[in-house]
C-alpha cells in the first residue's frame, strides 16, 4: 500500500507497554494491530518489561513492567493513599529519567518513526513509565499512536490517590503529536469528558475473515491433559481470575445446570490482581460442588505452526476448540475479547451485559444467552436446551460468526488505521533528534471523511 513508505523508506513501528507477551488482551491485539502493519509493509518493533517476541526486534527494560519490585512499591505507596512522600515523588523521577533514556536508545537502536503505546498511557500501573513516555513525546514530536484499552477512571482502586498531578500529566497526555485511540464508545464519551482529546474508536477483532483450522492432534489430546473425559461437559470461562470478570456466575450456572461430570475451566491462571477473590472462589466453587479448575496456559494464534512452546496442546485456541460451552459473565470490560474469540471458534456463550457490551456490541443482533447480573431458571433451561440441541447450536453459531465477520475482522483495524496515519501524516510535524529545536507545526484541513471513524 501507498501507506507504507514516505518517499522511499520503509517505516518503523514500535509497540510499547508495561508486558508483550502471553494471553492478556494487550499482548493479543497488539499484535493484531502488529499483524496491519505488516500488511502496509511496516516493520514493528518491541519495548517492554516482559516479551515474548522475536529477540531481534525486542528491547526489554525491567524496569517497564508493573510487577518491578520499584515499580510495584511506588504504585503500593501511590493509591489507597491521599498523601505522597517526597521520596516516591523523587523515586518515580529516577525511574522516568532511566525509562526515557532507554525509550531514545530503542527508537535510534531501531530507526522508529512511530511509537504506539499499548495501555502504557492509559491505566498507571507504571507511573514513571507513563512520565517517560509523555516526557519523550514532547522532547521529541515523535508521531504516537497511543492505543487505551481501560482507562483509571474506570477502575475503583485507582479513585483514591496521591498522585492526581501525574495522572493528569500522562494518562493519557494531551500532546499534538499524539493520536489517540479507544476500544469502545464508552470509553470515547469518557476520554472527550474528562480530558478535551478527540479520539478514534477502533474495537478489538478477530481475523473472522479466516476461519480456525481443523483440530490437529494437540486439539485431540488437550481434554485428556485437563482431566476431561469425552462425556463430560467442558464449560470454559477465558478469563483471568479478577473479581470483575463475574466467575461466580459461572460456577452457578454449572451447578444449577446440574449435570452429571461437567467441569468448569478457567482459561488463565489467578495473581495479577491478588489471590483474595481466587481463594474466595475455589471455597465458592466447592460449597456448590462444581469442579473448577485455574489453568495458566501458553497461547499461539490459530494460523501459525510454532512447536516452540511447550504443551501446545493446551494454547488458548485448542482449549476453545474442545470447550462445550462458554461463560463470559464480565461485569467491566475494555472491549471483551473472550466474546470474539467464542464466536470466531462458533461456541454458544453466556455473557453479561456490561457497558460496552450494551451500546456497542448488543445492538448488532447477536444470538446469545445474556444476563443482566442475575442467572435466572429461564437463563439456566436456555442453556440446558442448546447443550441438547445440536441444530439450534450450529444455527445460533454460524449467525454469531457472520455478523462479527462484518464488524469484527481484521479488515475493520487496517481501514481504520490507515485513516488515522494519513490524518497523522497531515497534522504532525516530522520527529527531531533530543535536543534539536522544532520546527513550525503547519496544520493542513483535512477534507471531511465520507466515512465516521466512530463505531461500525
Amino acid at each position: 500500500m501507498a501507506i507504507a513508505k514516505i518517499g522511499d523508506k520503509v517505516k518503523n513501528v514500535g509497540f510499547i507497554s508495561t508486558r508483550i507477551a502471553g494471553t492478556d488482551g494487550v499482548s493479543l491485539e497488539l499484535e493484531k494491530w502488529a499483524d496491519a502493519f505488516n500488511k502496509f509493509g511496516w516493520t514493528s518493533y518491541y519495548f517492554a518489561g516482559e516479551l515474548d517476541r522475536p529477540p531481534e526486534r525486542s528491547y526489554p527494560v525491567e524496569e517497564a513492567h508493573f510487577t518491578h519490585p520499584e515499580i510495584r512499591a511506588i504504585h503500593d505507596k501511590a493509591f489507597g493513599v491521599t498523601t505522597r512522600d517526597r521520596a516516591i515523588s523523587k523515586k518515580i523521577y529516577q525511574l522516568a529519567i532511566h525509562l526515557k533514556d532507554h525509550l531514545y536508545e530503542f527508537v535510534k537502536k531501531f530507526d522508529i518513526d512511530l511509537i504506539i503505546p499499548q495501555n502504557a498511557l492509559t491505566i498507571p500501573m507504571n507511573i514513571p513509565l507513563g512520565i517517560a513516555l509523555t516526557e519523550f513525546i514532547a522532547e521529541t514530536s515523535i508521531p504516537t499512536i497511543a492505543h487505551h484499552h481501560d482507562f483509571y477512571w474506570e477502575r475503583d482502586r485507582f479513585m483514591v490517590n496521591a498522585v492526581s498531578d501525574y495522572l493528569r500529566m500522562a494518562f493519557p497526555p494531551v500532546l499534538p503529536s499524539i493520536e489517540h485511540v479507544v476500544i469502545n464508545s464508552v470509553a470515547d464519551d469518557q476520554l472527550s469528558l474528562r480530558t478535551g482529546i478527540s479520539g478514534h474508536v477502533i474495537h478489538n477483532v478477530m481475523d473472522f475473515d479466516n476461519p480456525p483450522p481443523p483440530p490437529d492432534e494437540y486439539t485431540f489430546d488437550v481434554r485428556q491433559a485437563l482431566g476431561v473425559e469425552n462425556d463430560e461437559l467442558l464449560v470454559m470461562q477465558p478469563t483471568r481470575v479478577v473479581q470483575r470478570k463475574g466467575i461466580e456466575h459461572a460456577v452457578d450456572l454449572v451447578h444449577k445446570l446440574n449435570l452429571p461430570n461437567c467441569k468448569l475451566i478457567v482459561s488463565h491462571a489467578a495473581g495479577d490482581e491478588g489471590m483474595t477473590y481466587a481463594h474466595w472462589l475455589k471455597r465458592y466453587a466447592a460449597r456448590h460442588q462444581v469442579d473448577l479448575k485455574f489453568l495458566d496456559i501458553q497461547t499461539r494464534p490459530p494460523t501459525e505452526n510454532n512447536p516452540g512452546f511447550f504443551h501446545q496442546y493446551r494454547a488458548l485456541w485448542e482449549l476453545y476448540e474442545r470447550s462445550d460451552f462458554v461463560t463470559f459473565p464480565s461485569l467491566t470490560e475494555g472491549f471483551g475479547n473472550a466474546l470474539l474469540e467464542a464466536i470466531y471458534f462458533r461456541k454458544p456463550l453466556l455473557v453479561n451485559r456490561y457497558d460496552t457490551f450494551v451500546k456497542d456490541i448488543e445492538p448488532l443482533d447477536f444470538d446469545l444467552v445474556t444476563i443482566d447480573g442475575v442467572l435466572t431458571r429461564r437463563h439456566v433451561e436456555t442453556v440446558r436446551h442448546l447443550l441438547s440441541c445440536p441444530e439450534r447450536l450450529d444455527q445460533m453459531t454460524a449467525h454469531n460468526y457472520e455478523i462479527a465477520r462484518q464488524h469484527f475482522s481484521y479488515q475493520q483495524v487496517r481501514s481504520r488505521l490507515q485513516v488515522i496515519l494519513e490524518t497523522a501524516r497531515t497534522t504532525i510535524p516530522p520527529a527531531r533528534s533530543e535536543g534539536a529545536r522544532p520546527s513550525p507545526k503547519t496544520i493542513i484541513p483535512l477534507k471531511p471523511l465520507e466515512k465516521p471513524l466512530r463505531g461500525f
